[in-house]
């Protein structure tokens, strides 16, 4: 970068004063808040991500340097502008996993279809990993697969949760084709995110100091029947680290 291009030192120190206030400003609206959904707080909130934001650039320009923190999604959430008290409301969900264990999800659902009465025979539908994901998800609800992915062979990646107000409820089947196009950023209530990105900035130093503890293993009831070929796991493996979770107002 040339030196024409480079920020002074004083907008430097202009850009730390601003982060200095807008933290002031957030942390006094968040002591007058009126409520969960207080305006107040939520624009304070998002001068202090701006202001934060420009100080990072402008310093690293200067000096090369970056700041130790991060407010991510501040520009990506516009302030709430749905009603007050919805009369409605629709729950957005995504969960991202990969096929961690290819085998061991397949001898799952072999499972499954060796109990359907009504599974066409000879028809091995989970022999493949499409057709044994299909199976599985067929059989299980969302939430319990969440809850014992390790066991289905799945590795949980990231995931989101947004919670958005509507006047009134849809009409059976209308969204059903395009669930997330209709999606209004501005009735979003609440949104949860969870992300590996979130630790990143924690692995480092965890590793040197951190241990895991040895966890139990799977559920013998479920795993006594797999087939022979999946793998058998120990019960002194560890898990990984707890993904963290982000609240975005």
């Amino acid at each position: 970068m040339s030196d024409a291009a480079q920020p002074t030192a004083a907008e430097v120190r202009a850009a730390a004063e601003a982060v200095k206030t807008a933290l002031d400003r957030h942390l006094a609206a968040v002591e007058r808040r009126s409520g969960e959904d207080d305006p107040a707080v939520y624009q304070a909130f998002n001068e202090l991500a701006a202001a934060a934001e420009v100080y990072d650039e402008l310093l690293y320009d200067r000096y090369d340097e970056v700041t130790p923190f991060e407010i991510p999604g501040a520009d990506e959430t516009p302030p709430y502008t749905g009603p007050e008290e919805p009369n409605a409301l629709s729950v957005l969900i995504r969960r991202d996993y990969a096929v961690a264990e290819p085998q061991r999800l397949m001898a799952h659902a072999r499972r499954i279809e060796a109990a359907d009465d009504d599974a066409a025979v000879g028809a091995d539908v989970a022999g493949t990993v499409h057709g044994a994901l299909g199976i599985l998800f067929g059989e299980f609800e969302a939430d319990e697969i969440a809850s014992r992915h390790k066991e289905f062979g799945l590795e949980e990646g990231d995931s989101t949760l947004w919670v958005t107000a509507a006047d009134e409820a849809a009409e059976p089947g209308e969204w059903l084709e395009a669930p997330f196009d209709q999606v209004d950023a501005e009735r979003v209530v609440c949104r949860f995110d969870v992300s590996a990105v979130f630790d990143d900035e924690f692995d480092d130093d965890d590793d040197d100091d951190v241990v895991p503890e040895p966890t139990e293993g799977f559920d013998t009831d479920l795993d006594t029947d797999l087939d022979t070929d999946v793998d058998e796991e120990t019960d002194d493996e560890p898990d990984g680290e707890p993904e963290r979770l982000r609240a975005d107002r």
